[in-house]
């Protein structure tokens, strides 16, 4: 009998592995099962509330049209045998952006998004998962038109505010804190479906942790993730160990893992996708996974109002301007160095303009008053401005009577303000690495559009070169630099993430129907 048993338990023992696996799954199906369950109300409440904004909206629009002896159109969104088109999908879509308020690059992709999705399905509604307590939709919206250029549907638009956005800075882990940020980024998940959970989830800030997440609390809803940098990039890797870089917490156990719990995954850049690829792709994913979809820069609005001619480089003076935000990370200070190496050696003392946002109630704002005094000890103070959270308008009188644009980031993902400063027209010197690399400062038709440089010296070298070139020539290389911008349009943007959206409107409507009748679905 005890030898038996014994046997047994033995026979067992290779298959606890399996049934813990099974009892965690059980419970985090469960666990969302809760959480929907418990959000139910709300989110009905949230659709009546968008519902009753929207007929008020559409009731204005009607009585606007009768004054002005518009004749009624017929409302596209029905097929010839009367069935809904595609267009009236009118679920909720979650996007996952924690610091939604920050104003740089990353929320400009968010509100582009948000804007190409009410485009296309002008029924669903955009809810905004932010731990930024002090914003209102109004305000948000006018600030997303004057900073960005952009316009949103005010009244499709929620925000859910985060309570525990504290779980995902940095500051908090002064020891491991890629792993503690990443978990974090589960405690914040957590936070954000305890006060909805959407019909289509995607996060556009990096938390990649949070969408597996949501994967597993709620296996039928869609999951996409916009990828600007990755957390752990091969290079990380690849610095723990010279010829493999397979150790330490994040080596490569867990490739392809989160990839298989992600539906969508869009890359900002070559760079991007090529770690991503090699960090989350599956095993047995198609060629396809993870698709870039460049970011949205204002290229058609930046040449309408700066034109390129004979008379506008005139205009222009002999300064560099840097578009980044107030972060360690974006070296302002290797700008500061390198700026300071050219204006000394100058005849013709240029200027530099450093425009950038600064989030409150963050280390930014020391940061800025840091790089004020390194400006001071390098004894460039008067030739430098500073301007935090700058209108669009501010920076687009900086874009078109600057000279060079320039970028001092290491590998950074892509670098939007890069493709403005084509666009405008100004020379490009950026860091020899990343996006700026790969994607934006390449050869158009086999010539030149700017130049790439690592060091101080290399850049101010740079600078100068673009300093002692001839009207002609410099006016000849922001021509080729404009021309080759098109592929980093607002359009192509929105073209292309409409594109993978249908991939997830289609997900959602295959495993649940209409989304507004799937309440309660798992």
């Amino acid at each position: 009998m005890a030898t038996s048993r014994f046997v047994a338990l033995v026979a067992v023992v290779p298959l606890l592995p399996l049934i813990l696996i099974l009892l965690i799954q059980l419970g985090l199906r469960s666990l969302g099962w809760y959480l929907q369950t418990n959000t139910k109300e709300r989110k009905e409440a949230i659709v009546r509330r968008v519902d009753a904004e929207r007929a008020a909206v559409a009731e204005h629009q009607r009585s606007q049209e009768a004054e002005d002896g518009w004749e009624k159109i017929e409302k596209s969104g029905t097929a010839e045998n009367g069935q809904p088109l595609l267009d009236d999908w009118n679920g909720v879509v979650g996007f996952f952006h924690p610091f939604c308020n920050a104003g740089g690059g990353g929320e400009r992709v968010l509100w582009a998004a948000i804007a190409a999705t009410q485009r296309r399905w002008p029924n669903a509604i955009c809810a905004v998962y932010t731990g930024d307590h002090d914003i209102e939709r109004g305000a948000v919206v006018e600030a997303v038109r004057k900073r960005f250029d952009i316009v949103l549907q005010e009244h499709s638009l929620v925000f859910l505010y985060l309570s525990r956005r504290n779980f995902v800075l940095a500051s908090n882990y002064p020891f491991l804190t890629l792993l503690g940020q990443s978990l974090g980024s589960l405690v914040l998940g957590y936070d954000a479906f305890q006060l909805l959970v959407p019909d289509i989830f995607i996060d556009t800030m990096g938390y990649a942790f949070a969408v597996a997440f949501c994967k597993y609390l709620f296996p039928k809803v869609p999951t996409a993730a916009y990828v600007h940098y990755p957390t752990i990039s091969t290079d990380m890797l690849e610095s723990l160990d010279d010829t493999t870089g397979e150790r330490g917490i994040h080596s490569g156990a867990g490739k392809g893992l989160k990839g298989r719990q992600i539906d969508v995954v869009m890359c900002n850049s070559t760079w991007t996708q090529g770690h991503i690829r090699q960090l989350w792709k599956p095993k047995k994913a198609s060629s396809s996974f993870a698709a870039i979809v460049y970011p949205p820069c204002p290229v058609e609005e930046l040449e309408k109002k700066i034109q390129l001619t004979p008379e506008g480089e005139k205009q222009r003076e002999n300064t560099v301007l840097y578009i980044a935000q107030f972060r360690p990370e974006k070296n302002h200070s290797l700008i500061l160095r390198a700026f300071a190496k050219f204006y000394h050696a100058a005849k013709d003392k240029p200027k530099l303009v450093l425009i950038g946002s600064v989030r409150s109630n963050t280390p930014d704002e020391k940061h800025v008053y840091n790089l004020r005094l390194e400006a001071r000890e390098l004894k460039i103070q008067d030739a430098t401005t500073f301007i935090c959270d700058a209108a669009f308008s501010v920076i687009l009188d900086h874009l078109r009577t600057s000279s060079i644009g320039t970028n001092g980031m290491y590998a950074e993902h892509f670098g939007i303000g890069n493709v403005e400063g084509l666009a405008a027209g100004l020379v490009p010197v950026v860091h020899n690495s990343g996006g700026p690399k790969l994607d934006i400062v390449v050869p158009f038709q086999g010539l030149p559009i700017g130049f790439l440089a690592e060091t101080a010296d290399e850049y101010a070298a740079a600078y100068a070169r673009v300093a002692a070139m001839s009207a002609q020539e410099r006016l000849a290389m922001r021509l080729r630099g404009r021309a080759s911008t098109k592929r980093f349009t607002e359009e192509a943007f929105a073209r292309k993430w409409v594109a993978e959206m249908e991939t997830l409107v289609g997900l959602q409507k295959s495993k649940t129907g209409q989304a507004r009748f799937s309440l309660g679905e798992g």
